[in-house]
């Protein structure tokens, strides 16, 4: 892939696929691709932990391909002098293919090798087990669908309690690749190695945290047969997010980068409104006019200094109704995008205007908290729009309007993602932890920064202000989701550095934004987000 384009990330089918083609298609063998992922995910181990030819290492084998990955590290290990011994979970005769010949291999080099059949044998050589200072966890693979039981259980449960270092191939055993939950259990891994392409399970939370470090070795998978194969799924790169943003012409005029139109606000929650539009401005938009209750207007003129306030009719104090549809749909003739919801509130005369206004809306728009309330029960009106548009959920949002449970949402977030945006034919931008961004055209972008210091009021007001002010600027919209999270994220992680891990305020966040622009344009290049080296 092209240094501008972001990183595939894979589910366990299509990885199985690619391996597949490799070996049948393009004549690679099966014991290649295993013995470059073996010395790959040593080199990393190595580099990891340089001390460790002063320590005791213990390999902890199933009998499959990631068994067999494995056996070829203890083998690298050996031979760099490093004492090495092999737990093998099965009977070495049920060991085949690939991994048996790698099995074989160890024996003329004298690897201590101890098949742990069952619990009675565990238990016989459990005190020897307790003297490892590192563990190799090669158990489990990708292919992984149901729950970890028995023996194999307690094993994990040995070696997370161990407090050792666990050093995970290809996926800490016991997690599920695709969705990142734990198939009841889960290895708790220091750092993982992993093959040909990360897997989405290892960048979703809370896969991310039993993965550790990521690191992803290069086993020999020809790119064409990864674009043949063709994952939907993408992790976002500062490169790809630079390739998005062009720098503007030296004599561009606000004319030249688009004005916005803002429809926010209620009693109590003027402030919203003006972090969205404040936002905009911060991400570059030209001109932003901020339509607003009436009765409100003394308040944000205050509050805002570059944007201009449009007063609107009020059904009553502070809150829009339907007298104000012909006001907005005048606002809308010259602008370029259109941001609503943020502290509009949930007045039924409200909601009726914010649906009105969505299937009349000609230009691109971006629906944030109360525009997306005003959606529940009536998502149909999404496949009515003339437009495209952003919707920017957070889990229990999108649970609302998906009419199932925020533990539905989180427990499947691409899925459930991917599946509203094909349904409506939006942009969807499922906010928390490693942002889902899903696009009509079933594409899945995974955003890398972000921190818990961001679970404060007012940042998904900060975030619909940054997308909308790059929609304004002429950035296609698919780009502008994916741009403006990645910016939102970024510069709550430069405030983590500046500031602390947490009480840096939304405001803040706005004002860092032209910053990361700029680091985006011209510092980012090979960075680390969290557990992810991209």
């Amino acid at each position: 892939m092209k240094i501008n384009e972001p990183m595939y990330l894979v589910y366990a089918a299509e990885m199985q696929q690619m391996d597949r083609l490799t070996i049948e298609a393009f004549g690679i063998p099966g014991r290649v691709l295993m013995e470059n992922a073996g010395r790959g995910a040593t080199e990393i181990l190595l580099r990891k932990k340089p001390d460790i030819y002063n320590k005791s290492i213990g390999i902890i084998a199933g009998r499959g391909n990631n068994g067999g990955d494995g056996f070829v590290m203890a083998r690298y290990l050996v031979q760099k002098g490093i004492k090495v011994a092999v737990y093998l979970l099965a009977d070495r005769k049920r060991v085949a293919g690939d991994a048996a010949a790698n099995l074989r291999l160890l024996e003329p080099l004298e690897v201590p090798m101890i098949e742990l059949t069952d619990r009675e044998k565990f238990f016989k050589y459990i005190e020897l087990m307790l003297n490892h200072d590192i563990w190799i966890d090669a158990i489990l693979g990708t292919g992984l669908k149901s729950d970890v039981k028995g023996f194999f259980r307690e094993i994990i449960e040995f070696i997370n309690s161990s407090k050792k270092y666990i050093f995970s191939v290809d996926i800490p055993s016991g997690l599920n690749s695709d969705t990142g939950l734990p198939c009841g259990i889960a290895a708790s891994a220091n750092a993982t190695a992993t093959f040909a392409f990360a897997k989405t399970g290892q960048i979703l939370y809370p896969g991310a945290e039993y993965t550790g470090d990521l690191e992803i070795v290069d086993i020999g998978i020809p790119p064409h047969i990864a674009d043949e194969v063709g994952p939907r799924q993408y992790l976002i790169t500062a490169d790809m997010v630079r390739s998005h943003i062009r720098p503007r012409k030296q004599d561009a005029h606000k004319g030249d980068t688009g004005h916005l139109l803002v429809i926010a606000a209620s009693t109590g929650k003027t402030g919203a409104a003006t972090m969205a539009a404040g936002s905009a401005i911060r991400a570059g938009a030209g001109l932003v006019t901020l339509g607003i209750p009436a009765s409100l207007n003394p308040v944000l003129e205050t509050q805002l200094i570059e944007a201009m306030t449009f007063p609107l009719p009020e059904k009553a104090a502070g809150i829009l109704g339907g007298d104000a549809f012909i006001k907005i749909m005048a606002l809308m003739a010259d602008k370029q995008c259109l941001a609503t919801g943020p502290g509009l509130g949930t007045d039924p005369d409200t909601i009726e205007l914010i649906c009105r206004i969505i299937q009349a809306c000609e230009i691109p728009i971006v629906i944030d908290a109360d525009g997306l309330n005003s959606l529940v029960g009536r998502t149909d009106i999404l496949n009515k729009l003339k437009a495209p548009a952003v919707l920017t959920p957070h889990p229990g949002e999108m649970a609302r309007l998906a009419n199932i449970t925020t533990r539905e949402v989180q427990s499947n977030r691409i899925s459930c993602a991917r599946e509203f945006a094909l349904k409506f034919n939006v942009h969807l931008v499922l906010k928390g932890t490693r942002t889902v961004i899903a696009h009509p055209d079933g594409s899945i972008y995974i955003n890398p920064t972000g921190n818990p210091g961001m679970a404060s009021g007012g940042m998904g007001d900060v975030l619909t202000g940054i997308i909308a002010g790059l929609i304004t600027q002429g950035l296609p919209i698919k780009k502008a989701a994916q741009a403006g999270v990645f910016l939102h994220g970024a510069a709550a992680d430069h405030l983590v550095e500046k500031i602390g891990p947490t009480g840096f305020l939304a405001t803040e966040v706005m004002d860092e934004i032209p910053q990361q622009i700029k680091r985006v344009m011209s510092e980012y290049r090979r960075c680390s987000f969290n557990n992810i080296v991209a």
